[in-house]
């Protein structure tokens, strides 16, 4: 285990005790309907009471002293470690800045592990690393502790990496399901799919005829300009595994509303159309590493879409949809015929092993 001081984050050497008051929430990272029930059905009912205030968010909240301190946790298991547009490291670091970010906070530092297989080359360990080094700067995060084990031969795919991560949420920020209610706008922050399409056209070693890159990319500075144009905005969900329709469907179940989209509103890249035609997947089940969802209510809907598309990472947001009190706890796409059909969790990940 290595560890570098952490004063400059509490301000002190030593620990903030919890208060018995303070409200814990436990975060998960999505995903598909069975990873729904194994939290429902298995962990929540081992961890008894310290799972009592369990949240289907993407970072846990707590109050420590008279701060809220955002925590979340992540692992990866990619496969290839390097891909178009990014790779192992790059993703870990984003993918945990982006849970910190959508939750209100402003990241500040994350720890590191490394499970590494045995014979794995120093260089794709040297490439990993100092990608994770410039994906920090990036984000304009501390890489501040971690730890490295060794398994042997043919049980990690070379290496899987867990990173956890800190922030801290501003004053008059309250992000969470719950705050989600009917006449909010679904804004979305760009086109969909790119990630899991392009991890898997080098996985299986496919040729779409175009290149296809991945989104991955820290979003914390573009929430951040969300935030200052409007504090209340009421949730946000980063779109990872499980794609756009695992994000909207927990949040419909969650915050018990209907949530109504226009397909024709999504935005879909063509070589994104057309591998996802190819393969017969939907892209909205398709995982992104660059994408929110966020709910804003109508009032402040076009003022957060002016922010987001002067911001480099959201110059192509839309408004796809509304928050409904009818259909409760339901997704409904609008298709461009005119039709309604009901968006459901996937049973299990249709691209596996994407992050």
């Amino acid at each position: 285990m290595w560890r570098r001081p952490v004063a400059d984050i509490q301000g002190a050497n030593c620990p903030i005790p919890f208060r018995d008051s303070d409200r814990v929430t436990i975060a998960h990272g999505g995903g598909g309907q069975l990873t729904q029930e194994l939290i429902r059905e298995l962990f929540l009912p081992a961890f008894g009471e310290a799972a009592a205030a369990a949240t289907p968010t993407d970072s846990a909240v707590v109050r420590i002293g008279d701060e809220r301190v955002a925590f979340t946790t992540d692992s990866y298991v990619v496969r290839p470690l390097f891909f178009p547009g990014g790779d192992i490291g790059k993703l870990a670091v984003h993918g945990t800045v982006n849970d910190l970010a959508v939750a209100g906070a402003r990241p500040l530092a994350l720890s590191t592990a490394f499970i590494l297989e045995e014979g794995l080359e120093m260089e794709v360990l040297n490439r990993v690393a100092a990608s994770m080094g410039e994906a920090a700067i990036e984000a304009c995060v501390q890489l501040i502790t971690g730890d490295t084990k060794v398994v042997d031969a043919g049980l990690a795919d070379g290496m899987y990496v867990t990173t956890a991560g800190i922030g801290v949420v501003p004053a008059g920020v309250d992000i969470r399901p719950n705050r989600v209610v009917p006449g909010d706008k679904v804004v979305l922050s760009g086109p969909i799919g790119l990630h899991g399409t392009a991890v898997l056209s080098v996985r299986e070693g496919l040729e779409f005829g175009t290149d296809l890159q991945s989104d991955c990319a820290p979003l914390n500075g573009l929430v951040s300009s969300m935030l200052d144009t409007c504090p209340d905005v009421h949730m946000m969900r980063d779109l990872t595994r499980g794609g756009l329709a695992a994000g909207l469907c927990e949040i419909a179940e969650t915050a018990s509303v209907g949530i109504h989209y226009e397909e024709s509103a999504v935005p879909v890249p063509p070589e994104v159309d057309a591998a996802c035609g190819f393969l017969g997947l939907d892209p909205v089940h398709v995982a992104n590493e660059g994408r929110l969802v966020a709910f804003v209510s109508s009032t402040d809907a076009d003022a957060v879409l002016d922010t987001m598309r002067s911001h480099e990472l959201g110059a192509e947001a839309v408004i796809i949809g509304e928050v409904t009190a009818d259909d409760r706890a339901i997704v409904v796409a609008k298709t461009s015929l005119g039709a309604h059909r009901i968006v459901d969790l996937p049973l299990g990940e249709q691209l596996p092993r994407i992050c």
